[in-house]
C-alpha cells in the first residue's frame, strides 16, 4: 500500500516540477476529440518541443497547490490535458489555439506563464503573438533601419559629389 502512496507522491512532485519549470503551460479539455485528432495535436506539439500529458485531476490539484498555483484548481474538472513548454512561451498557445479553431471540441481552460495563472483570453492573445524567431527578425529589422538609411544617404552624397566632379 505504501508503494502506491510513494508513486502518487512522486507523480505530484513531477507535475509540480513541470508547472514550476515550464515557461508556458496550457490546460485544455479534450472531450469530444477522436483518437486521431488527439494524436494529430500531440504530434504538432511534440514537433515544437512541447510536452502534452494527461494527469488525474486530484494529482494535478495537489501539485498546483504545492507550486503556489491554487487558482488552477477551479479549471481542473473533467478530462484535462496539459501542455508544458520549457523553451518557447508562444508555441503551445499558438498550436493549441489554431487546433481549437479547426476542432471546436477542444476547449482551452487556462494557462500558466512564468508562474502566473493566465485566463483563456490571455492564452488567445499570447497565441496571436509572432514566434520567437519572428520577434527577433522584427527587432533586427528595426535595429538595421537607421544604418540602412545612413548608408543610402552616404551613397547619395557620394554620387552627387562624383557628378559634380565629372
Amino acid at each position: 500500500m505504501s508503494s502506491i502512496i510513494e508513486q502518487k507522491k512522486q507523480l505530484v512532485t513531477e507535475i509540480q516540477d513541470k508547472l514550476q519549470g515550464s515557461v508556458s503551460t496550457i490546460i485544455v479539455d479534450y472531450r469530444g476529440l477522436s483518437v486521431a485528432e488527439v494524436t494529430e495535436l500531440r504530434k504538432s506539439l511534440r514537433e515544437a518541443g512541447v510536452e502534452f500529458k494527461v494527469y488525474k485531476n486530484s494529482m494535478t490539484r495537489r501539485a498546483a497547490e504545492a507550486a503556489g498555483l491554487e487558482g488552477l484548481n477551479e479549471n481542473l474538472t473533467g478530462p484535462n490535458a496539459i501542455a508544458f513548454s520549457n523553451e518557447d512561451v508562444v508555441a503551445p498557445a499558438k498550436i493549441i489555439n489554431e487546433f481549437a479553431k479547426k476542432h471546436e471540441a477542444l476547449e482551452i481552460k487556462a494557462g500558466v506563464m512564468d508562474g502566473n495563472i493566465i485566463s483563456v483570453d490571455e492564452v488567445k492573445a499570447l497565441a496571436e503573438l509572432p514566434s520567437r524567431d519572428g520577434l527577433l527578425s522584427m527587432l533586427l529589422s528595426v535595429l538595421q533601419a537607421p544604418l540602412r538609411g545612413f548608408a543610402v544617404a552616404t551613397k547619395a552624397v557620394a554620387d552627387q559629389k562624383e557628378e559634380q566632379g565629372a
